[in-house]
């Protein structure tokens, strides 16, 4: 790699650093400049972002992009980052509704303009930072650090009940983390000896693999596992717990039913900028954290478990879907379509096929951008008319026609119509389900959320925008202006083109997809897999590091690229 490749992610995970740090010189009643540099940075980060997406090469390594350096030798700690399939798209999709989340919020936010500004960029540097971390400290302390910049923006510039729904936000996502840090420390311990113990994801991983081969077989024969020695004992005793503790954190973070009471107010309280965000990015870190943590660590763990929270999985799809149905504020039923569409994105992973975590990955995406676009639209008429029941609208195609038809093609997208990006992420989910060991059941449930899906949103646009003009206010809407029009034109083209030619997208997400349903596979009794197809190779420490502090190098079955 050139020297550029090599530096390019830690460009785009601190350039919003930069410009917040610029921001901070610029005069507090300078809002139109405040809001140009902010947005200058975030597209400026966009464009890098871009670059980075396409300087990952499918049939390359799996981490690419990778740089590494000592950081806390003495805990094993380096500062190491890198991008896969799946963390590259993840990517692309948080670079992509930043510079967008700053047109959206240029006349709603007219209060402390620079301290919004300031952690939305912030925001934005976290969000990053943990997609591309390869050290696991390194990743929850981004992970943790988003709590701040998000309490931030629901607590201050939300609305009338925003306290409340911060308050409620951050102690769901702390708790949930804690226990995640007190597994982490533990994996630490246990993988293995003083001396050699590291956080970097590849060292823990490699280490884990022959305890986890040990557990897999013993299970196969039938054999006492509670008597297996070493750390195959250790893992097969406390591997539960500590699974358990990681899949509770992102369960919350998802949000999977029964833990995702915090996410409808925490939507309907937050400013639009906000719920673009948590519904665009922050709710795939969930995800996002049961792909790269939770099930590859505890492949044993996560069969035994699997069809339960496949049953969570799906209670969520449908009950997220009744729950819109029953609702006459749109922003609260915007937010609980969330709830139902990430259950699918959990099945589909959940179900351990290609077609499956292929549709899961590209759900990820395609419920930022549809979900984003949602909370963008309502914005705009909530800027309009300040209320968010649908009985304040009714019949407004008739005077906003071209915000009307943005809607609707969103709303295609979120029910999965064909030639949309939701169709294509949808279809596979489903398709994947229905070839898994988890049974018809769960699989024929699932369809009930496309059905319902349908029925709520084709019903909440009956109500908004057809019929009779119902209030007074309505008759004199404006249409999109052109900054409007310009913020959600990136959406619109994004949902056909992922619709109509998503391979570009899934050739990235393939690999990953692939190496992803390996490693879950280790944790099958009988399973005929091999260390060499599950074992994780990265950039070693540079030489002169080397030179300096050799002892610290991790050893093991850690494979090492130099």
């Amino acid at each position: 790699m050139s020297f550029f490749d090599t530096h390019l992610l830690n460009l785009v995970v601190y350039l919003p650093l930069v410009f917040a740090a610029l921001l901070c010189l610029i005069p507090t009643g300078e809002r139109g400049q405040l809001r140009t540099i902010t947005f200058i940075g975030m597209l400026v980060d966009a464009v890098f972002g871009v670059w980075a997406y396409l300087r990952f090469e499918p049939g390359g390594a799996e981490f690419q992009l990778e740089y590494r350096t000592r950081w806390l030798e003495q805990l094993g700690v380096s500062y190491h980052i890198g991008v896969d399939g799946l963390a590259v798209s993840l990517l692309l999709l948080t670079v992509f509704l930043g510079p967008l989340v700053v047109m959206a919020s240029q006349t709603y936010i007219t209060e402390r303009v620079k301290e919004f500004h300031i952690s939305l960029l912030l925001l934005q540097t976290v969000m990053l930072g943990a997609l591309v971390s390869l050290d696991v400290l390194l990743f929850y302390i981004f992970w943790e650090a988003m709590l701040i910049p998000m309490y931030l923006l629901v607590g201050v510039w939300g609305a009338e009940d925003r306290q409340m729904a911060a308050v409620k936000f951050f102690l769901y996502t702390l708790v949930g983390s804690l226990l995640m840090l007190v597994a982490i420390v533990a994996l630490y311990f246990i993988s293995s000896t003083p001396g050699t113990r590291s956080f970097d994801y590849a060292t823990l991983y490699n280490s884990l693999i022959a305890a986890n081969r040990e557990i897999s077989s013993c299970m196969a024969t039938g054999g006492n596992c509670g008597e297996l020695a070493g750390l195959a004992g250790t893992l097969y005793r406390w591997g539960p717990w500590m699974f358990g503790a990681f899949a509770l954190a992102f369960a919350i973070k998802v949000p999977m039913w029964p833990v995702h009471t915090w996410l409808p107010d925490a939507h309907v309280q937050a400013p639009v900028a906000g719920s673009m965000i948590l519904a665009g990015v922050m709710l795939k870190m969930g995800t996002f954290g049961f792909w790269r943590y939770a099930i590859p660590f505890f492949p044993t763990a996560t069969q035994q478990a699997r069809p339960f929270l496949a049953v969570l999985a799906v209670i969520g799809i449908v009950y997220g879907a009744l729950m819109c149905l029953a609702q006459r504020d749109i922003k609260k039923l915007i937010a609980y379509s969330s709830v139902s569409h990430l259950g699918y994105c959990m099945l589909g992973m959940l179900a351990l096929t290609h077609e499956g975590a292929t549709g899961s990955a590209y759900q990820m995406l395609n419920h930022g951008v549809s979900t984003g676009a949602l909370f963008l639209l309502f914005g705009f008429i909530y800027e309009r008319r300040h209320t968010r029941l649908m009985s304040d609208y009714g019949g407004i195609a008739k005077v906003v026609p071209v915000f009307t038809a943005a809607f609707l093609i969103i709303t295609f997208s979120s029910i999965a119509v064909p030639g949309t990006n939701g169709f294509v992420g949808e279809f596979l989910v489903l398709l994947g389900t229905f070839k898994s060991n988890l049974g018809m059941g769960i699989a024929s449930v699932s369809v009930l959320g496309v059905i319902l899906g349908a029925a709520y949103m084709l019903w909440m646009v009956q109500k908004v925008f057809f019929g009779p003009l119902t209030h007074r206010e309505n008759q004199h809407l404006s249409d999109l202006s052109l900054r409007e029009f310009a913020t959600v034109l990136p959406f619109l083209i994004l949902v056909l083109v992922m619709g109509l030619m998503p391979q570009p997208f899934l050739d990235r997400i393939n690999p990953s997809t692939e190496r992803f349903i390996t490693r879950a596979s280790l944790g099958i009794p009988g399973n005929n897999v091999q260390a060499d197809q599950v074992q994780i190779s990265v950039m070693g420490l540079p030489a002169s590091d080397l030179a300096v502090a050799p002892t610290a190098q991790p050893s093991g079955p850690l494979a090492v690229r130099r």
